[in-house]
């Protein structure tokens, strides 16, 4: 045995891994842990997003629905959609506590690949809560995640990737998650909003309370995708960086497509435009990233990032409060990428095998037609059984005392932080819960065409006095005319 060879103790028995095993384990393991900086990336880019006396509980569902996650998984989450012997449908218990499971699994410990798919199973939990910010109830989320991702994620990801499940028997192309985390999340946002109903306030009165979130939450989403897609692959090939340099040129090509049609319309470069035209770049790619050349991914990118844009009128036709744009990110941009995929898979790039060494005829650029069908027929089944049952689960949810779904108008205004975990993301959202008005601040003077819609302090009054007392508020009131009543209705 050389040098860089090791023995590793399975069991009783010995196996001795070659380096190229090694380095397999160590890109599934780096992979996995991008996955998870997604996860909070997910949690940063909601939270920046919501209303400043919710963005504590935006951020922390990122790591409450993982934990609620973890925890199936390990269950029973990765026998129903990996186990050898499943139906068409979904698995048995054969993995059932990650036992049983095999040395190798394409390469690589079978345990690798629990641990990558749990990450997966986490993420797409933690897309859909963007949906319900500011008026969802967390036990009944933690309820209907557990429930969730048994009867809706698990069967999903058995149809698409276990070879047994009828999807991939058909020849459905899913490199990385198009279907089972992408459209399944989008579709389930779109039953809980449909569900849990409107804010009870105007629509028009909600703004980001931080766009920097935004803008970290994008870094974290967009570096963590490289793990995303590049380890469906699960071992280190020269496929796995066919995928990453996929990802990285949609990526790009659908932040400006996004920003593009926001400027043709408002006349500004939205930074949260180009943040969320990254992240449909990123959505419309992922289903295609191991199969297609890179001179596709710009079209990806492009109309990603357009219909994606287009799809945040929807959920205004629909009449649902789908808060943080879940579904028109997440499930338009899942379905534009697993109709192009149809379009441009290619065996000239994912070689003759696809996936679980089933012939690759690749799509339409090697005249093979009929994959533009299979592409739809999974996306359409996914998004039908996805909304049906995730609206079905949460009908009896709410029926069961003390899981009703939402806050109350009351707690709405007080915010869900305090309601729900009587905590705050700031100190200073117990004195300021609401974004304010321009006209409302202190008699605020908007100050030329980059202050509208801002918040312009007053420079007559010193900004550590926003947090004075009564008594000496009273005092500088009467310096300040219409300070009383502002302040007043935000206190």
């Amino acid at each position: 045995m050389s040098s860089i060879e090791r023995v590793v103790q399975t069991g009783t028995t010995s196996d001795v891994m070659t380096p190229a095993e090694l380095a397999n384990i160590a890109f599934l393991a780096w992979s996995s842990f991008s996955i998870f900086l997604m996860i909070q990336g997910a949690g940063l880019f909601y939270s920046g997003l919501s209303k400043r006396k919710s963005a504590l509980t935006q951020a922390a569902l990122s790591l409450i629905v993982t934990a609620v996650v973890q925890i199936q998984w390990f269950v029973w989450g990765y026998s129903l959609s990996f186990a050898r012997n499943a139906s068409k449908f979904i698995g048995t218990l054969q993995f059932a506590g990650l036992h049983n499971l095999t040395r190798n699994f394409n390469s690589v410990p079978e345990l690798g690949n629990a641990v990558f798919q749990s990450m997966l199973a986490s993420l797409t939990a933690a897309l859909l809560v963007g949906s319900i910010a500011d008026r969802a109830r967390i036990v009944p989320l933690v309820v209907f995640i557990f429930i969730w991702s048994t009867v809706v994620y698990d069967p999903i990801a058995c149809w698409t990737w276990n070879s047994n499940g009828w999807g991939s028997i058909m020849g459905y192309l899913d490199y990385a998650g198009g279907t089972p985390i992408h459209m399944c999340a989008g579709m389930t946002a779109l039953a809980y909003s449909f569900m849990v109903g409107k804010k009870y306030e105007e629509p028009d009165l909600h703004r980001p309370h931080s766009t920097m979130f935004v803008v970290i939450g994008t870094c974290l989403l967009w570096v963590g995708w490289f793990g995303f897609n590049s380890g469906a692959n699960l071992v280190a090939t020269p496929r796995a960086v066919q995928a990453l340099l996929n990802t990285q040129i949609a990526a790009a090509f659908g932040g400006f497509a996004w920003v593009g049609l926001d400027y043709r319309m408002g006349g500004k470069w939205s930074i949260v435009g180009f943040c969320s035209g990254v992240i449909s770049g990123l959505v419309s790619i992922t289903p295609a990233a191991g199969f297609v050349p890179s001179w596709s991914a710009p079209v990806f990118g492009v109309l990603g990032g357009v219909l994606c844009n287009t799809g945040t009128k929807v959920k205004y036709y629909l009449k649902i409060d789908d808060s943080l744009d879940v579904f028109a990110v997440h499930g338009v941009g899942a379905m534009v990428g697993n109709i192009l995929t149809a379009l441009f898979a290619s065996v000239a790039i994912a070689g003759s095998n696809g996936p679980e060494d089933l012939p690759f005829k690749g799509g339409w650029l090697d005249h093979h037609y009929i994959q533009l069908a299979y592409q739809l027929a999974v996306s359409l089944a996914a998004a039908g059984y996805s909304f049906v049952v995730s609206v079905l689960i949460l009908y009896i949810i709410q029926y069961i005392p003390g899981l009703h779904l939402r806050i109350t108008a009351e707690d709405e205004e007080l915010g869900i932080d305090i309601a729900e975990h009587d905590e705050y993301a700031f100190d200073y959202v117990e004195l300021y819960p609401d974004l304010p008005l321009d006209e409302e601040i202190l008699g605020a003077d908007k100050r030329g065409p980059a202050a509208q819609d801002s918040f312009v302090h007053d420079g007559e009054i010193p900004l550590h006095d926003l947090n004075m007392g009564n008594e000496s508020l009273a005092n500088a009131a009467a310096n300040v005319p219409g300070w009383v009543g502002a302040h007043a209705k935000f206190r």
